[in-house]
């Protein structure tokens, strides 16, 4: 089966798909578009207009979750546990994932102090919840890389550029959120899910949202 999966430079999602497609080292093409400056070619298979989208031997599937999913169903060595109700747990905390960059999402669009540090207070708790489901680690179940880490790599990475420029250390008070972070980070998968110029582009696109954190990111780094 020829795989293609449609791409945007900074989105978390395609990342989750990238990761999973790496993880079982399949052989597949990536195409990056500008969501900006949609061709018609995507909007026809992306009844949605985002990224990503898997085409299967020309066949479109839609939606980072189910992209993941019909890879499972596809391919051998599975990324979620075996038991049912693991399993069901696992895609709850996928959900939180998502969730978690929605509030990322806030983070960086936040326009006034008052609004930004209300967003962080956020993140905070959310990070504080993982803490404690998380366990021994490296990764969210243990020894076993899964969809849930899939699913957060890409939410940390953010982090890699905010981190000394916020003014806010959201990973401070989460030691093993912190020890998860830093495991996915050298996982291969995770590391290459992204272009090697995301951080200069992250910047730009947050200083271009004209928020508390892009104005920081800009006195730092002389973007504007």
């Amino acid at each position: 089966m020829q795989l293609t999966l449609v791409s945007h430079a900074l989105c978390p999602y395609v990342q989750r798909a990238v990761i999973a497609l790496r993880e079982r080292g399949v052989q597949f093409e990536r195409i990056d578009i500008d969501l900006a400056d949609k061709p018609a070619w995507f909007l026809a298979v992306s009844p949605l207009g985002k990224t990503p989208v898997l085409l299967a031997d020309g066949k479109a599937v839609f939606e980072s979750a189910v992209i993941c999913e019909y890879l499972e169903d596809i391919l051998p060595a599975p990324l979620h546990p075996g038991d049912a109700l693991l399993r069901a747990q696992h895609r709850g905390w996928i959900e939180f994932a998502s969730a978690t960059l929605n509030g990322i999402g806030a983070f960086y669009r936040a326009g006034d102090e008052a609004a930004y540090h209300a967003s962080a207070n956020v993140l905070g708790a959310r990070f504080g919840r993982l803490e404690q489901v998380l366990g021994d680690g490296p990764y969210f179940a243990g020894a076993s890389f899964s969809l849930v880490d899939a699913a957060f790599g890409p939410a940390f990475r953010y982090f890699d550029v905010y981190d000394g420029i916020s003014g806010i250390d959201l990973f401070a008070a989460v030691p093993k959120v912190r020890a998860w972070r830093s495991a996915l980070a050298v996982r291969p998968s995770v590391h290459s899910a992204a272009a090697p110029d995301y951080a200069a582009r992250l910047a730009a696109f947050t200083v271009k949202q004209g928020g508390v954190l892009g104005a920081r990111l800009a006195a730092h780094s002389g973007l504007a």
